[in-house]
């Protein structure tokens, strides 16, 4: 099991980048443990090494940040759990791709333990949950929600940074950029669904959830069983 490490108070982005960096080098040399790490930042948007710059709408709302992960713009502030993950894939499988389909069922799982059903569209990434009590689409599709963003890199064949579930955030805050590149979807949240949840709740929801994906078992159907 890799070392869990929770952020009482908000964590600022270039200090979390760092701690990131270090940790990850320690892993690959075999000084440290794996680790999850469950924190909040201030608001900021985050620009991934495939960012357009026309998608960052409001430019001077919060600083900005190169992210230095694949992806694009993505907002994080309070209320919003981010879980940076720090996993050695040598151990789990030299494959990003089961890597990054791994980290969407482990967000799927904890979405189910409060009855979301979270799920994946081609092409877009991140998990999305339907608002069929929303207008249909033009095309007469159900309306989705993005409520959780993946985006990871690797080094020495070890993982970080990795996943945004949104808990609570002030969506509003989404708007001063383009989510992900997505202009047709909008963005949720776990309260924004009605759901009375908290941060302290959806880490016990990742925690029950994990082994499932990255244990040293991983259950039938998921990306990394045998």
């Amino acid at each position: 099991m890799p070392e869990w490490i929770h952020s009482d108070a908000p964590v600022p982005y270039d200090e979390a980048l760092a701690f990131m960096e270090a940790r990850v080098d320690a892993i690959a040399r075999g000084e440290a443990d794996e680790a999850i790490w469950l924190l909040e930042h201030p608001p900021l948007y985050t620009a991934g090494t495939s960012a357009h710059r026309e998608d960052l709408l409001w430019p001077d709302r919060f600083p900005v940040y190169q992210a230095r992960r694949g992806g694009q713009y993505t907002y994080h502030g309070p209320g919003q759990r981010v879980v940076y993950a720090m996993l050695d894939l040598n151990r789990h499988g030299k494959d990003v791709r089961r890597f990054v389909q791994a980290m969407e069922g482990w967000v799927i799982a904890a979405l189910a333990e409060f009855n979301v059903r979270g799920e994946i569209r081609d092409g877009r990434v991140g998990v999305w949950v339907t608002r069929p009590e929303r207008p249909l689409g033009a095309d007469g599709s159900v309306a989705e929600d993005k409520i959780a963003a993946i985006g990871v890199k690797m080094r020495h064949w070890v993982s970080y940074h990795g996943l945004s579930i949104n808990v609570e955030p002030d969506l509003s805050h989404f708007a001063g950029i383009v989510p992900c590149g997505i202009r047709d979807h909008g963005v949720t949240s776990l309260v924004d669904l009605g759901l009375p949840v908290t941060l302290e709740d959806v880490d016990a929801a990742l925690m029950r959830t994990y082994e499932r994906f990255f244990g040293p078992e991983p259950a039938a159907g998921t990306p990394f069983a045998a």
